[in-house]
């Protein structure tokens, strides 16, 4: 029996997809990162960034190692549902998980967000900005996004000035999880 899903993607909006995977994941790139597909390697230095205190501090919640795996599933099937998803990010020059970059909107969502979490030893290098516009590119030219928003504790000062560096703007606020969280946006024609 073959196994097929239906899902909203880039190139298969609405339609059926057998077989859709993470093999299926688009890899970006930038000068000195790659945003590629989550694999198995990148669970310990998953689950170090979503149980480090720092880190964890202007999210949801600070994971342990058994809920950072369930995430990890969580961010890899967001891509065969919905066609896009979060990218593993890695330093291109050795090969280290950096973090994780791209696109959220599970049932229930605000919108189509664009997010960016980095392991400590990584702030203050500009791999976020970098990446994330790489993935505000891909969305706004290959996904053909009309909008992207961005949900942001009110205190995270460093994704404030990046939400902003990116050019998007603040449209409001909104409960997520339990959270307030700053909406900040961009539409495809200011970009």
């Amino acid at each position: 029996m073959e196994h097929s899903i239906s899902f909203q993607g880039p190139e298969h909006t609405g339609k059926h997809c057998p077989r859709w995977g993470v093999s299926d994941i688009p890899v970006l790139e930038t000068e000195r990162l790659r945003l590629r597909a989550f694999r198995l390697g990148d669970f310990e230095g998953y689950a170090a960034m979503c149980g480090d205190p720092e880190v964890a501090r202007y999210l949801t919640t600070r994971f342990d190692r058994e809920q950072a795996w369930r995430h990890l599933a969580f961010l890899i099937g967001h891509w065969v549902l919905r066609g896009f998803g979060m990218w593993a990010v890695e330093e291109k020059a050795t090969g280290a998980f950096v973090g994780r970059i791209g696109f959220a909107e599970p049932e229930g969502w605000p919108g189509f967000e664009l997010a960016w979490t980095l392991a400590r030893p990584f702030w203050g290098r500009g791999y976020a900005t970098e990446g994330a516009r790489a993935a505000l590119a891909h969305a706004f030219t290959v996904l053909k996004k009309d909008r992207v928003v961005s949900l942001i504790h009110p205190e995270n000062q460093a994704s404030l000035r990046l939400a902003e560096r990116l050019g998007e703007r603040l449209e409001g606020r909104v409960e997520i999880l339990g959270r307030e969280h700053l909406v900040y946006g961009l539409e495809r024609s200011s970009s």
